[in-house]
């Protein structure tokens, strides 16, 4: 069976003080209140990670993140992050490809693809987002696109690298704005990517690819969201900053 993740990105949100005490609190309601085996990962900023990290050593369901790296192992690039100083601080995941960086950074299919091999080279695990804006929706040029940011950011990989690869399906159009693509618009994009997975490696490695749908997912959405069968999580936003919210959506799993 494929994993089922929650992943938090705290984007540029919380100064340290703050931040901690958010996530010990998340530490303590997912340990008392959520049944099963889905997997919580926490993405702060790059600051608190390390101290994240040993808060929750001894807990194996929460993992903590980046939400970033650049695709060099070292060398004068101001102001950047490496994957392997990520994994030397405890990280496990990263997020990479998110529509934010895509926007604002300028970041693309190309040169997203470095990335993804220098945080596998690293031993870590890349969340990888895709999706598409609402311009791009309505012009029905979605699905290609979609395909398009797969083939040529990650269908690079060998299945045995692909497979430690989750996806992230972000519809541009549902982050942060408070809309929510219906619990059938996002199984029939989820489906759609397990089908190209398929397609590229076969049918064992789309089955255990893990799929997140990360468009203002909250606790009121998450169930019927996390129900299609081709959801298996959530990448959460705004929802992830409030430790009440974050855990109920973790525990959507069990409803």
């Amino acid at each position: 069976m494929r994993k089922k993740i929650v992943a938090g990105n705290w984007k540029m949100n919380m100064d340290y003080t703050s931040g901690l005490t958010l996530f010990s609190e998340v530490l303590n309601m997912v340990n008392d209140e959520a049944k099963g085996d889905q997997q919580v990962v926490v993405c702060p900023p790059y600051l608190y990670i390390h101290s994240l990290v040993q808060l929750s050593k001894n807990n194996s369901r929460i993992s903590v993140g980046a939400q970033n790296c650049h695709q060099a192992d070292s060398g004068a690039f101001t102001g950047e992050i490496a994957a392997n100083m990520l994994n030397s601080v405890g990280a496990d995941y990263v997020i990479l490809g998110h529509s934010e960086r895509r926007q604002y950074f300028g970041e693309t299919n190309q040169t997203l693809a470095p990335k993804v091999d220098a945080v596998l080279k690293a031993g870590l695990k890349p969340i990888f987002c895709i999706g598409e804006t609402l311009e791009e929706r309505n012009q029905n040029i979605h699905l290609g696109l979609i395909k398009d940011q797969l083939v040529e950011a990650v269908f690079h990989l060998t299945a045995d690298e692909f497979a430690k690869i989750v996806i992230a399906y972000e519809p541009v159009w549902a982050i942060g704005t408070g809309v929510t693509a219906t619990s059938e618009q996002a199984q029939e994009i989820h489906a759609f990517i397990r089908a190209e997975i398929a397609a590229k490696y076969d049918a064992t490695v789309a089955e255990n690819t893990t799929i997140l749908y990360g468009g203002s997912c909250n606790p009121k959405n998450a169930a019927e969201l996390f129900s299609q069968p081709d959801i298996d999580g959530g990448l959460i936003g705004g929802a992830s900053l409030k430790s009440r919210d974050f855990t109920d959506i973790v525990k959507a799993f069990n409803s």
